[in-house]
């Protein structure tokens, strides 16, 4: 389990720029119709993040995450999973996620990335580097994200599951992370009980075997999920997570 709805995420190292966000509903090519949440910037850079939610879909979290990016200049367009499945109910706390966590498929799931970032190419005159940022199931599609050939700039994965099966996909989670296409920065809790550090090891190897630029840090001591403010003894973790976030995305919106 991921996130609750008392989890909030820690404020960036620059932040107090305006921002604004507002929620909407995108439709995918086969006509699926899902909710997201986009946040805009008042003084944006030239870069652009999808925020993949974890396994409860499209909560509170994810929304203030997406307003936190646009204040440092970054806007963000965060998603939900569970239109096909759930409709465009709420993902509160009392929302069932783990039967349609099993409905879903990567095939169905790329199908509303391709309408996400169709959106945000919409909203640009020219084009922006675009980063796919996940957490936990997020991180895992996120690196199923990068095997496929869309037009990014890198993935960013906080505590991606390495060795669940994911319904649908070409292969497994670190089979595919070594046929990635893209720049990877890779966030991990060394004290995370479900990703233990030999897969975290074997994404690296797997990373280096498709010849892509990639950071893997785990933070020893921390949890998984320790990316939240209520986790004030790992504020310092959360507060270097944001610096490498920030410099991979500067770093490669560029290349």
């Amino acid at each position: 389990m991921c996130y609750d709805d008392t989890a909030r995420p820690p404020y960036p190292p620059i932040s107090g720029g305006a921002a604004d966000g507002n929620d909407l509903v995108l439709t995918a090519p086969d006509g699926n119709r899902f909710s997201a949440y986009i946040a805009y910037s008042a003084q944006p850079s030239g870069a652009q993040v999808l925020i993949y939610p974890d396994i409860r879909g499209l909560h509170q979290f994810y929304k203030e995450l997406a307003l936190r990016f646009a204040e440092i200049g970054i806007r963000a367009l965060a998603i939900d999973y569970f239109g096909r499945t759930a409709g465009l109910t709420a993902r509160d706390e009392s929302f069932e996620w783990q039967p349609h966590v099993e409905k879903m498929t990567v095939p169905t799931f790329l199908a509303d990335v391709n309408a996400a970032l169709a959106h945000l190419r919409l909203l640009s005159q020219s084009p922006r580097a675009t980063f796919i940022v996940g957490f936990c199931r997020g991180g895992t599609l996120g690196l199923h994200t990068g095997a496929e050939t869309f037009d990014l700039a890198g993935i960013i994965a906080f505590y991606a599951g390495l060795s669940r099966a994911v319904a649908g996909a070409k292969g497994t989670t670190l089979e595919q992370a070594g046929k990635n296409r893209y720049p990877v920065l890779g966030l991990f809790g060394g004290a995370d009980p479900g990703i233990p550090a030999s897969d975290v090891q074997q994404l690296d190897a797997q990373l280096a075997r498709a010849g892509v630029a990639h950071e893997i840090v785990s933070y020893p001591g921390a949890p998984h999920s320790f990316f939240d403010r209520k986790f004030v003894e790992f504020a310092n973790e959360s507060a270097d997570a944001w610096t490498r976030v920030i410099n991979f995305i500067n770093a490669h919106s560029t290349d």
